[in-house]
């Protein structure tokens, strides 16, 4: 197959364009004019330059390809205004779905989040059934990324377009040069964590959501979404893994809930009075004190997927770090430019 990986330069696009390369496939590799493309390097694929939210280009990138993974997106948690997420998120995907439409028999698999659907504690984790109530926070992250999910399922319905979606949870590893959810890492690293959120979340290898979206591309059922997650972690736990990883004897304190709340009632009342753009805010502070925890259970068992443990994905990403001298070899961040 010839695929168009959209996104292609980040975490996740970068590992699924070398893993399809490794398979055999050819990729284009669809990135921003000014993309840096240090993730890609040494990967045989066709680069192509353009705008996600130009149908003239998706349509030329997409005329000699067999099918497109639509991985790219806009995942900063600030500012939160949903406009700043709309265009990439939603309307790119629009764009997308009508060039597929237009050109007939392509496949898309669609890179959606797990806060599509509602998560769950640990003994009850958010699944593909889930009702959808996370607008209440209103996230502009989420909701975009759920809008964009709706749109797909309706083409699939209504237009018959063969999409499937996929939902992964929190990716950590290797080749994250921006770095995105690898960010969570740097922070552990260079606060050392004395205090942590009292939420948690679904944490997952980016290899393993890399086998799960090959699948889908390949075997998954046309119109189903598919939760990619493997570990369901407290925020306290995950820290003291990273502390484990690397040296530290710590257990980090969990905040109440009810300071994370008012210090991000704060943090977003100094932001908009400051008009500084912090990625702290009420509904962050919100979020980081949920139960955000997911099952993956229907993709393990269609998929027939495996799950790496968690301290794999870390141990991964902190090698790449250190490679690319993001972080030193004793894990100091001392120097970096990183803006946490």
């Amino acid at each position: 197959m010839k695929v168009l990986v959209t996104g292609a330069n980040g975490l996740l696009g970068a590992n699924l364009s070398r893993a399809l390369v490794q398979r055999g496939d050819k990729v284009k590799a669809f990135v921003r004019p000014e993309a840096n493309m240090k993730s890609l390097e040494g990967v045989k694929c066709e680069v192509h330059r353009g705008s996600i939210l130009s149908a003239g280009d998706i349509s030329l990138a997409l005329k000699d390809c067999d099918a497109v993974i639509h991985a790219a997106s806009t995942t900063s948690v600030v500012p939160n205004d949903f406009s700043f997420y709309e265009k990439t998120n939603v309307d790119s995907t629009k764009i997308i779905v009508q060039a597929v439409l237009g050109q007939g028999s392509k496949r898309l698999v669609h890179v959606s989040t797990a806060n599509a659907f509602d998560p769950g504690p640990k003994e009850n984790p958010g699944t593909e059934s889930s009702p959808f109530t996370l607008d209440k926070f209103n996230s502009g992250y989420i909701n975009s990324k759920r809008m964009a999910q709706e749109y797909v399922i309706k083409q699939v319905e209504s237009r018959n377009l063969d999409a499937v979606v996929v939902n992964p949870t929190f990716i950590i590893g290797p080749y994250d040069a921006k770095p995105s959810s690898g960010k969570i890492i740097f922070f552990g690293l260079r606060y050392g964590m004395r205090w942590c959120p009292p939420g948690g979340k679904n944490f997952v290898h980016v290899q393993d959501v890399v086998e799960g979206i090959e699948c889908a591309l390949k075997v998954g059922r046309k119109g189903e979404c598919y939760l990619l997650g493997a570990e369901n972690l407290t925020y306290q736990e995950f820290f003291t893994l990273l502390n484990r990883i690397i040296g530290r004897a710590k257990k980090p304190y969990v905040l109440p809930r009810k300071i994370v709340h008012a210090a991000g009632a704060v943090a977003e009342a100094w932001n908009k009075l400051t008009g500084q753009k912090k990625p702290f805010n009420k509904a962050n502070a919100q979020l980081l004190s949920l139960d955000n925890y997911y099952s993956s259970k229907k993709a393990e068992v269609e998929f027939n997927l495996k799950r790496r443990p968690i301290v794999t994905a870390v141990e991964d990403a902190l090698e790449w770090f250190k490679t690319e001298k993001f972080i030193t070899s004793d894990y100091s961040t001392q120097g970096t430019s990183l803006d946490l």
